[in-house]
């Protein structure tokens, strides 16, 4: 099976310190508004994802959510999980107060890549 989201060393890293802190995580990209597109990192239950919402996968074990309406957008890329020095709209998410935040890289799926994708989970 093709894995929908994978995530950059850097951004394992800055996961691994924020679940040290905080305990287990939960990420959650949203379709714009305050926190535009960012994906967003909570403490596990701290943010409840919406009917119909797609689970595309885990990233060091902690699922990642996203929008409804971003998914059907985005349902035939893969997702890189990624960060960056600097804040991102919204200042919501967990790295926030560290000077950093996540970021998505997007790769289109070749056609052999979309007959063989992981399923996705709606809430």
């Amino acid at each position: 099976m093709i894995s929908r989201i994978d995530a950059t060393d850097k951004a394992k890293e800055l996961i691994k310190e924020l679940s040290e802190k905080h305990g287990p995580l939960m990420f959650y990209q949203a379709g714009g508004c305050c926190e535009g597109t960012q994906p967003q990192c909570f403490e596990k239950g701290g943010f409840y994802p919406r009917m119909n919402d797609a689970m595309i996968g885990l990233v060091e074990g902690y699922e990642f959510w996203i929008d409804r309406d971003l998914f059907e957008y985005w349902q035939y890329s893969h997702f890189t999980l990624d960060v960056l020095d600097g804040f991102g709209p919204g200042g919501f998410s967990l790295e926030t107060p560290l000077g950093k935040t996540f970021k998505i890289h997007y790769k289109l799926f070749s056609e052999e890549e979309l007959k063989n994708l992981e399923p996705v989970v709606r809430y």
